[in-house]
């Protein structure tokens, strides 16, 4: 009996891991991330963590070393910015902003910045019976000498740590 309880319970666990971030399609000249998880917090109070990006972002994932310097301020034409020491770089920028509903930005993330490409990620929030299910995609477009399909992987080890980390900010109000 013990024997199927771990076998199930190990199941369960690769189950879960697949639910996560991971990529969809790469290509030189395009990527897709997806990712579905349903969180345990409603989704005005998802929303509001997610907009609270200096909480919960990973600070080895920024210019400054430091995620406090980061601020997203969730309206169109809303700036995913991070500001330090007289230096200033725009992460993105909000295309879409529906409180508890969807964000989206435009936004080429980190490396990808300098490679001249674009990059439209979208957070979709959806009630869920003890949570919210938060869908994220990021898609990211650019000229077939981009070599997309090789940073692919390194792109989504990052965002899922970042999604996880959202999470747990999200669920317990601390910083991860």
């Amino acid at each position: 009996m013990r024997r199927r309880a771990f076998a199930a319970s190990i199941l369960l666990s690769l189950v879960t891991l697949s639910a996560y971030a991971e990529v969809k399609e790469a290509a030189p000249d395009h990527l897709l991330i997806l990712d579905s998880r349903t969180i345990h917090a409603p989704p005005d109070k998802l929303y509001a963590a997610l907009t609270d990006v200096g909480h919960w972002w990973n600070s080895e994932h920024t210019y400054s070393g430091d995620a406090s310097h980061l601020s997203l301020k969730a309206e169109a034409g809303g700036c995913f910015c991070e500001r330090w020491d007289g230096q200033s770089v725009e992460h993105g920028r909000v295309i879409w902003a529906a409180p508890g509903h969807v964000l989206r930005l435009d936004t080429a993330l980190g490396p990808l910045q300098s490679m001249a490409v674009t990059g439209v990620m979208t957070f979709t929030l959806k009630s869920t019976p003890g949570g919210t299910t938060l869908q994220f995609e990021y898609r990211v477009n650019g000229a077939s000498g981009s070599a997309l399909d090789k940073v692919a992987p390194v792109v989504n080890e990052v965002l899922a740590d970042q999604l996880q980390r959202l999470q747990r900010y999200a669920e317990t109000g601390t910083k991860p």
